[in-house]
């Protein structure tokens, strides 16, 4: 079993010791209940990784005596999953699974037949509570890297992600071509944009298309918004060399 992960600030790791605390800490050493001479790894969630043993359990916080440090480099290709926003609580849980399959950001989209709507408080609120899960789900997946979670996009800000792109495709059921059959870059940043429940309207799709966007179907089945990003995700990744 892989040692647990625990997040600490940017520039806080360094040889020598370091101690965890605050919320990290007291989880490590009162949820999990780590003791003196376990192993532990540390990471910023910018790439910073340090492989810690414990060297004293002090009420909530931990002394962690760094053994190795290292760097996880960016990956490559990297992803970006384009979310429109699900109704209730699966947008945390599209964040989740998206996060521990490996994406590098997720951008929340306001799409035209979206139910849900991020506006004044409650988007701010949503969007902290997407970043929060982002945290969490890469804690459990033992990622040095926390993904990014962009501010909310409109349709117009979507297609210029997409225009920039090495790769920008479009999940939609109608679509001719399966995703499995699309060329895939070996570097650079592939975009995939997921619908709202409703789908997307002809509007977007044009204006997405227009912007280099390939529309693509994962199946025969009609996936919900909130899985089939990582349904699709997952597809991609296999075939790349990050999941060699």
């Amino acid at each position: 079993m892989t040692a647990p992960l625990f997040f600490v600030d940017p520039g806080q790791l360094g040889a020598g010791e370091v101690v965890l605390g605050g919320a990290e800490g007291r989880h490590a050493a009162k949820v999990r209940r780590l003791r003196v001479g376990e192993e532990v790894d540390l990471a910023d969630g910018t790439g910073a990784l340090a492989h810690c043993v414990v060297a004293a359990v002090t009420g909530e916080s931990l002394t962690l005596q760094v053994r190795e440090l290292t760097e996880a480099p960016p990956a490559e290709p990297s992803f970006t999953v384009v979310q429109a926003l699900p109704k209730g609580d699966r947008g945390e849980l599209a964040v989740e699974v998206l996060t521990e399959v490996g994406v590098d950001e997720i951008v929340p989209w306001s799409a035209a037949r979206c139910v849900t709507q991020w506006t004044g408080a409650r988007g701010e609120r949503s969007a902290q509570r997407w970043a929060a899960h982002a945290r969490e789900a890469a804690k459990q997946a033992r990622r040095p890297r926390i993904p990014t979670v962009a501010p909310l996009a409109s349709t117009a800000e979507v297609t210029r992600r997409l225009s920039d792109a090495a790769l920008a495709l479009v999940l939609h059921e109608g679509a001719s071509d399966p995703l499995a059959t699309v060329m895939l870059p070996s570097a650079g940043e592939i975009v995939l944009v997921v619908g709202p429940e409703g789908g997307i309207d002809d509007r977007e799709l044009t204006a997405f298309a227009a912007a280099g966007a390939h529309a693509s179907r994962l199946g025969p089945e009609v996936l919900r918004t909130s899985t089939a990003g990582v349904a699709a995700l997952s597809a991609l990744l296999a075939r790349t060399t990050r999941w060699a």
